[in-house]
């Protein structure tokens, strides 16, 4: 058997189970788009944000 039709069997044989392995990636996707803006975003602007400043202004 090979890795094609393993994979046509255990994914895409069924629509249902197409639709959720699609779901699935998205939400991973998304997660780690977001993840990897925010830090990339944070390096950039370390020192001016909020998290990095509110110390400065507790009392």
């Amino acid at each position: 058997m090979s890795l094609g039709s393993t994979i046509y069997n255990s994914i895409f044989k069924r629509s249902s189970t197409f639709a959720l392995t699609l779901v699935g990636a998205a939400f991973i996707f998304e997660r780690g788009f977001d993840l990897t803006c925010d830090g990339i975003f944070d390096n950039i602007n370390k020192g001016k944000s909020w998290k990095d400043i509110k110390n400065n202004y507790s009392q």
